[in-house]
C-alpha cells in the first residue's frame, strides 16, 4: 500500500512469504546507535545469550577517519563472536556484526554488502539506509533497535521495518546519555518495546519465540466474533468503522499487538483492551501504518504525465484552474509526486491555455496529515527522487529535504474518512492508489460509484498497479491498463445507486478554553483543599481565560474591580504594576501548562508600593479543577517604598528600569512567536475549512440531486393520481 487511508496492512507478506513461521531462515536484529552508544551495546550485548538463534547487525556513527576498535571493545560484554563487517559477508545465527568506518551497508538475501557514501559525512544516515534494506530482506524476520544517540537517524528506517511486519524496539531514553535517537523512533508512535538496553534481548527473544510458536490460523467463527468485538471497542474509541475491510488483513495487524503484549487468545485481547484503552489507541495506528515513498511504480507516473494531461488539457485549450483529489495521502509523498508531475507535464507538452492546478489531499490519520503539511522529508529520499527533482523542487538542509514553495501552495491537506465523509466533486483528477486492495468487495461497490459522482465529465481516475474498477466497468472506461488510469463514463446519478456519506467530521473544532465547572460546594471544597496543600490563603482560581471562578483571602492589595460595567477577569483587575508580569505568566502557563513564578514585583496599592511574589501554575488534578490556573500572591517582608518615585536612588531607578527593559524584550520574543505559530495555525484552519466547504459543497449538490429526482417522481405520482 502506498499510503494509508485506514490501509492495515501494507504490502504484508502472504502466508507463503519468507516469514519466521514459514521458513527456517532466522530473525537478523538490526542495532543503530550513535554518541554514547557504546555503553548502551555493551548493556545489550551482556544479556544476549549464545543460542538466541539471531544474528545481530550494529551500526554505529563511526568517525570515517579512524580504524575502527569496536568489534574489539564489544567483545568484552559477550562471549558471541563479534566481527567486522566485509563485502559480501553471509549473515549467521548467533553471531554479532560491525559496520566498518567510512562505509554505508546493506543486506540482500541475508548477505551484507558495504558501500562508499555518497553524501556529505554531515548528512549521512547509516542507519535509516539498512534498516531499509533489512526491512525488505528479512520483512517479519526483522528487529529494529534504536539505541542512544543524537538526531533522528534510524526512525524512518525503523518505519520500513514495521511496515513489512518486523518488529520495532527502542532503548528507554531516560536510560541513555544521548535520548535524541531513541525518542524520535518513540515519538513516530510505531515503536512496540521501550526498555533499558539490558532488559532488551530478552524481550525482543520473547517475542520472536511466541510468534514462532503460534503459527498464522485461518479466521473461523470464533476468532470473527473475536474480530468483530475488537473493531466495535475501535469505533466507540474513535468513531472510525472498520467492520468493511478485508478481515485476513485486519487480524494480521490484531495478531501482531498480540505477540507483542505474548497473548494466545484473541478473547483475551478483547478483555486486556477493555482494561487498557491505550492499547486501542496503539492499535489503531498499527492498522494505519502504510508504505508510501515519492513517485512509486515511476512508470505510472510517467503514463499520467505523457498520456492523461494531455488529454485533459486538450478539453480547454484555453487553459483554466484544474482540480484533484488524493484519496489516502499518507505523509504527503504522492500528493507532492502529483504536484511536481503536473509542472513536468506542463514544461513538456506546454498548452496554449494557462492552466493551474488545486489538490486536495487527505488521510483518516490525522498525525500523518500534519507531518505532511511540514513537507519535511529525511535525506534519504535521494534514493527515490532524482537530482534534477531535488535541485528544482525541494530545499536542501543539513538533515532533509524541504518541499518547496511552488510545490507546497499547490497542496491542501485536511483529515477525512472517505468511508464516511462526503467527497470532492467537480475533479478533473482522482488518485486512490494501492488503498481499494485493503477493502472488501462491499466497500469497493461503495466507493467506486462514489468516485464517479466525485469526477467532472471527462475526469480522469488513477490507480494503484495492483487495483482495478473489476465489476463496475460501465462506469470508467480504460485510458492505459499498464498505467491503471481510466476514464469517467457519464451516466445520470440515479442510476449509478450512490450510497452518498451524508455526515463529516469537524476538522477545527472549538477548542473551549475551560471544561465545564463543578457544581460550586465542590468547587469551594477541592479550591479550599488545593489552597492548604500548596498555596497561601490570597489566591484566586481562574479559568483558561483568566475569568476569576473563586477568591481565597486577602487579595484586594493585588487586585481590584475595574470601573464601569463588572468584570471579573483577572486582566482587568490586576492593580499596577502586576498587570504586565501576571498576565505574561498566565499566558505562559495556559499555553505551555506547569508552574511560573515571578518575584520581587512591586504594586502600587493606594499610593503605597509592595512587593509581591506572584505563582501562576495550571491544575492538572483534581480532575475536576483540572485545566484551571491557580494564582497565588505572597507578599515579601523586604520595606515598602512610600516616598514618590523621583526620590528612589538613582541605582534603584536604573535598576527598574532595566527590569522593565528585559520585560519588554520577553514580550516582544514571546509575541513573535506566538505571530509564528498563529500563521502556521490559521494556515492549517485555513486548509481545513476549504476542506469542510469543499465536503459541503458536495453535500449540497448531492441533495439538490435528490430534489430533483424527488420533484419527478412527484410529477409521476401527480400524473397517475390524474390517471
Amino acid at each position: 500500500m502506498e499510503k494509508k487511508e485506514s490501509a492495515p496492512d501494507a504490502q504484508a507478506p502472504a502466508p507463503s512469504s519468507v516469514t519466521a513461521r514459514h521458513t527456517n531462515a532466522f530473525p537478523i536484529v538490526g542495532i543503530g546507535a550513535s554518541a554514547g552508544g557504546l555503553e548502551a551495546l555493551e548493556q545489550f550485548l551482556s544479556t544476549v545469550p549464545v543460542d538466541s538463534g539471531m544474528a545481530y547487525v550494529i551500526v554505529q556513527h563511526l568517525d570515517p577517519t579512524h580504524k575502527g576498535m569496536m568489534p574489539e571493545l564489544l567483545q568484552r560484554a559477550t562471549t558471541l563472536p563479534v566481527m567486522q563487517v566485509k563485502n559480501r559477508l553471509k549473515v549467521k545465527p548467533n553471531h554479532i556484526y560491525v559496520i566498518p568506518p567510512n562505509r554505508e551497508m546493506s543486506i540482500l538475501h541475508g548477505t551484507l554488502y558495504l558501500f562508499e557514501p555518497t553524501t556529505p559525512r554531515g548528512q549521512r544516515l547509516p542507519i535509516d539506509l539498512f534498516l531499509h534494506s533489512l526491512a525488505e530482506d528479512r520483512r517479519q524476520q526483522a528487529v529494529a533497535v534504536i539505541l542512544s544517540g543524537m538526531g533522528s537517524d534510524g526512525s524512518a528506517g525503523m518505519r520500513a521495518v514495521k511496515e513489512n511486519g518486523g518488529l520495532a524496539v527502542a532503548q528507554e531514553p531516560a536510560s541513555g546519555a544521548y535520548p535524541s535517537m531513541p525518542q524520535s523512533a518513540i515519538d513516530t508512535g510505531l515503536v512496540d518495546i521501550v526498555a533499558a538496553p539490558n532488559e532488551l534481548p530478552a524481550r525482543i527473544i520473547g517475542h520472536v519465540k511466541h510468534v514462532s510458536a503460534h503459527p498464522e490460523t485461518v479466521i473461523d467463527n470464533l476468532l470473527q466474533s473475536g474480530l468483530e468485538k475488537v473493531l466495535i471497542l475501535l469505533r466507540a474509541r474513535n468513531g472510525h468503522d472498520f467492520s468493511l475491510y478485508k478481515k485476513s488483513t485486519l487480524y494480521r495487524r490484531i495478531e501482531r499487538r498480540m505477540d507483542v503484549h505474548q497473548i494466545d487468545r484473541i478473547a483475551t485481547y478483547v478483555r486486556f483492551l477493555q482494561e487498557n484503552p491505550q492499547e486501542i489507541d496503539l492499535l489503531f495506528r498499527e492498522f494505519l501504518i502504510g508504505v508510501t515513498n515519492f513517485f512509486r511504480d515511476p512508470q505510472a507516473w510517467e503514463r499520467l504525465r505523457d498520456l492523461a494531461f494531455p488529454q485533459l488539457f486538450a478539453r480547454s485549450p484555453a487553459g483554466r484552474p484544474m482540480r484533484a483529489w488524493v484519496a489516502g495521502c499518507s505523509t504527503g509523498e504522492e500528493a507532492y509526486s502529483l504536484a511536481m508531475t503536473f509542472r513536468e507535464a506542463i514544461d513538456k507538452h506546454q498548452p496554449a491555455g494557462r492552466f493551474s492546478l488545486q489538490i486536495f489531499a487527505t488521510d483518516l490519520d490525522g498525525d500523518a496529515i500534519d507531518r505532511a503539511r511540514q513537507g519535511r522529508y529525511p535525506s534519504s529520499i535521494a534514493n527515490e527522487v532524482s537530482a534534477d527533482r531535488l535541485a528544482r523542487f525541494f530545499i536542501a538542509t543539513d538533515d532533509a529535504y524541504l518541499v518547496g514553495k511552488e510545490i507546497r501552495e499547490m497542496v491542501i491537506f485536511a483529515p477525512q474518512n472517505m468511508i464516511q465523509d462526503p467527497p470532492f466533486t467537480k475533479l478533473d483528477l482522482l488518485l486512490c492508489r494501492n488503498v481499494l486492495i485493503y477493502f472488501g468487495p462491499e466497500l469497493q461497490k461503495k466507493l467506486l460509484p462514489l468516485f464517479h459522482y466525485s469526477l467532472a465529465p471527462g475526469g480522469i481516475m488513477f490507480l494503484g498497479n495492483s487495483e482495478t474498477v473489476g465489476s463496475e466497468s460501465e462506469l470508467f472506461s480504460t485510458i492505459d491498463i499498464k498505467g491503471r488510469l481510466f476514464r469517467r463514463i457519464d451516466k445520470p446519478p440515479q442510476k449509478l445507486g450512490i450510497d452518498f456519506p451524508s455526515t463529516f467530521q469537524s476538522h477545527h473544532g472549538s477548542a473551549s478554553d475551560t471544561k465545564s465547572l463543578p457544581p460550586s460546594a465542590n468547587l469551594q471544597t477541592l479550591a479550599d483543599q488545593l489552597l492548604l496543600e500548596q498555596f497561601s490563603p490570597a489566591a484566586v482560581l481562574v479559568n483558561g481565560r483568566g475569568d476569576i471562578v473563586y477568591i481565597n483571602g486577602r487579595t484586594g492589595h493585588y487586585l481590584e474591580p475595574a470601573a464601569g460595567k463588572a468584570n471579573w477577569n483577572i486582566h482587568a483587575m490586576a492593580r499596577e504594576g502586576l498587570r504586565q508580569e501576571l498576565g505574561a505568566a498566565l499566558h505562559q502557563v495556559t499555553r505551555n501548562r506547569g508552574r511560573v513564578e515571578r518575584a520581587d514585583l512591586r504594586v502600587v496599592d493606594e499610593g503605597k508600593t509592595r512587593a509581591v511574589d506572584l505563582t501562576v501554575q495550571m491544575i492538572e488534578a483534581p480532575e475536576q479543577l483540572c485545566g484551571m490556573v491557580m494564582i497565588a500572591f505572597s507578599e515579601t517582608h523586604q520595606q515598602p517604598d512610600h516616598g514618590p518615585q523621583d526620590k528612589k536612588p538613582r541605582s534603584m531607578k536604573q535598576s527598574a528600569m532595566e527590569h522593565q527593559l528585559q520585560q519588554a524584550h520577553d514580550e516582544v520574543r514571546t509575541l513573535r512567536e506566538e505571530m509564528q505559530t498563529s500563521q502556521e495555525e490559521l494556515k492549517s484552519t485555513n486548509e481545513e475549512l476549504q476542506s469542510t466547504n469543499e465536503e459541503l459543497q458536495s453535500t449540497n449538490e448531492e441533495l439538490t440531486t435528490s430534489k430533483e429526482e424527488m420533484q419527478s417522481l412527484n410529477e409521476e405520482l401527480q400524473t397517475v393520481n390524474v390517471e
